[in-house]
């Protein structure tokens, strides 16, 4: 533990000599100074815990020199020393920021007592300052809240970003997994390095391996050239596997080899190559009924589970809802070029009455929903889509087609025409009417719809080059 510093800060040097000798043997560091700018400099450069101040110095007063370590919040606790004549002076430091005085001359008893409470004082104070800024964190790496469920999280992200140990995420679907992992690498010394994030159940099992690890030239049918893995990729950084309990069983082996090694070999390879990757991994399921029920390999799971970050559901994380949703609110009018300021009384009760089964990415839906339908200062119960508000009204076909500039209704497909299509051209139709009801308005389209207007782009993408390639 390092020892605590105290700043002797006295004109006289005999004086100065005998403070020193009254301090001799007590487990602190003391520095010198004899005038008030060579004080200043010793604080700016080694920030003393303490400090014992003479208020007559050459250069400078006194008071002047606790002035500037108040109004530069310099972590220090100051004790004035004043002859008997100056009483009154040393009562006005100790009202500017002072800890306390001590009455030249005085018994070296005194002086102690003085100084190990001035150095208790600023111990506690640094507590008290370090518990406050974990406490007080109302945004954190991307996340919104400050609900003492949150703080809990933000304290073991600052702690596990430090090591490489590897981090497990567990949540409810939509609780900002993935925001954890980039938090933890942003937080960590690899912060520099790639972030590599790799959904399990996104991608087909028989493509998972060469995903994570790569293939070489003619390793399967399409390999028609090397290509790098997540885990090359990843080197120097942080590799973060999503949904990682949906991994394939085989796979799960592999993975626990990589980790247990840092080595590993590509499809079709037989070259071992070694990399530095630390891991994150998350699921929305419980990790260890998985295990139980045979689906997740018991050691990969102990290999991986070595600090566990629970997020909380929305519904448990206290008011941290409505600065979620007041933030969406703020960032989707600005991008619509709507005026909404915030939430009607009964709106916000609404919203908290709630229980958000989808989380974050719901209420992300459900206020773009809002912003994109209505406009107005604040959002009106009457605005929110069911369930929030079930007996609102909505936006019917018929209304959107008699709209200004709407364009002719497309007929909705036949429910039963004795025709079996494929499912692709089913989800045109009714994305393609949807739109066509809307008079062109996708984001409105996909409001409506209930998915996000990026899907119905990347959809109508791969659409336009099926027909292309037909």
């Amino acid at each position: 533990m390092a020892k605590s510093c105290v700043l002797v800060v006295e004109d006289s040097p005999s004086l100065s000599v005998l403070y020193q000798e009254y301090l001799h043997g007590e487990p602190w560091e003391i520095l010198t100074a004899e005038t008030g700018q060579q004080a200043l400099e010793i604080l700016r450069a080694h920030q003393p815990q303490a400090v014992l101040l003479d208020i007559r110095l050459p250069d400078m007063d006194g008071l002047d020199i606790l002035r500037i370590i108040v109004t530069e919040r310099l972590p220090t606790s100051v004790v004035v020393m004043t002859a008997h004549g100056s009483i009154n002076t040393a009562v006005d430091a100790m009202r500017n920021g002072a800890f306390d005085f001590i009455v030249k001359p005085f018994p070296p008893e005194r002086l102690l007592i003085t100084l190990r409470n001035a150095l208790e004082n600023q111990r506690l104070h640094q507590i008290v300052a370090t518990f406050k800024e974990d406490l007080d964190r109302k945004q954190y790496c991307g996340f919104i809240g400050g609900s003492l469920a949150m703080q809990a999280v933000y304290r073991i992200i600052d702690q596990a970003a430090k090591s490489k140990a590897t981090v497990f995420v567990t949540g409810e679907s939509g609780t900002g997994k993935e925001l954890t992992a980039e938090a933890v690498h942003r937080r960590s010394p690899r912060s520099a390095g790639p972030f590599v994030a790799i959904n399990c159940g996104a991608i087909p099992k028989d493509l998972m391996e060469s995903e994570i690890f790569g293939h070489v030239k003619g390793a399967f049918t399409g390999a028609t050239a090397d290509r790098d893995g997540a885990a090359t990729r990843a080197d120097g950084g942080t590799l973060f596997l999503d949904e990682i309990c949906e991994m394939d069983l085989a796979l799960q082996i592999k993975l626990l080899r990589f980790i247990q090694t840092g080595t590993f070999q590509r499809v079709g390879g037989s070259k071992q190559e070694q990399v530095d990757v630390r891991f994150v991994c998350a699921t929305n399921r419980d990790p260890l009924k998985e295990v139980e029920a045979g689906r997740f390999r018991e050691d990969l799971f102990y290999r991986l589970h070595v600090i566990p970050v629970h997020l909380p559901p929305l519904r448990e994380r206290d008011d941290d809802m409505i600065a979620v949703a007041n933030r969406f609110l703020v960032d989707f009018s600005a991008e619509e070029g709507k005026s909404f300021q915030g939430f009607s009384a009964q709106a916000e009760a609404a919203l908290r009455h709630y229980d958000w089964p989808g989380n974050i990415r719901q209420l992300q839906n459900v206020i773009r929903n809002v912003v994109v339908l209505n406009d107005g200062d604040l959002v009106e119960l009457s605005m929110l889509p069911p369930p929030l508000a079930p007996s609102a009204p909505t936006v019917s076909a018929q209304a959107l087609a008699q709209a200004p500039g709407a364009a002719k209704p497309v007929a909705a497909p036949p429910e039963d025409d004795g025709v079996i299509r494929p499912l692709w051209e089913i989800e045109k139709a009714a994305i393609e009417r949807a739109i066509n009801l809307c008079g062109g308005n996708i984001p409105k389209a996909a409001a409506l719809l209930g998915i996000s207007p990026s899907t119905i782009y990347r959809k109508k993408i791969s659409w336009d080059e099926a027909m292309a390639g037909v």
